[in-house]
């Protein structure tokens, strides 16, 4: 699978709340490392932290990306990310706008997420 491809499905896996899918997308070793939390290391913990988010919020987002290096079996891209949350505890539909950094890895042929962090750039 391309880098592309990983985005397009990673953003179509996060508008689906869809944590196994997610998964499929990360590496064997990932860290997902989001904004106002510690660093979510290995599968388990990184599991746990999407189906914490799913539980919380519905997204609607589209990516934009703005650069991709790859270097040998290593790459990352940079890309922003805009939409609507909506937070399940209240129904409430809020703006939703963040810069994020993916680090990818390549295994056994394909480009997996190996390290993701994002911030807002819309904050509440």
């Amino acid at each position: 699978m391309s880098i592309n491809d990983v985005i397009q499905h990673y953003e179509k896996s996060l508008n689906a709340s869809d944590t196994g899918s997610i998964l499929k997308l990360y590496g064997a070793d990932p860290i997902f490392m989001p904004q106002h939390a510690p660093a979510q290391v290995g599968r388990d913990q990184v599991r746990s932290a999407y189906e914490h988010v799913f539980d919380n919020i519905k997204l609607d987002i589209r990516f934009k990306v703005y650069e991709t290096e790859e270097f040998g079996d290593l790459a990352y891209v940079r890309t922003s990310s805009e939409g609507k949350t909506t937070i399940r505890a209240n129904d409430e539909t809020v703006n939703e706008g963040n810069n994020e950094l993916f680090v990818f890895r390549k295994e056994s042929g394909d480009w997996k997420i190996h390290r993701y962090i994002f911030s807002t750039s819309n904050p509440r």
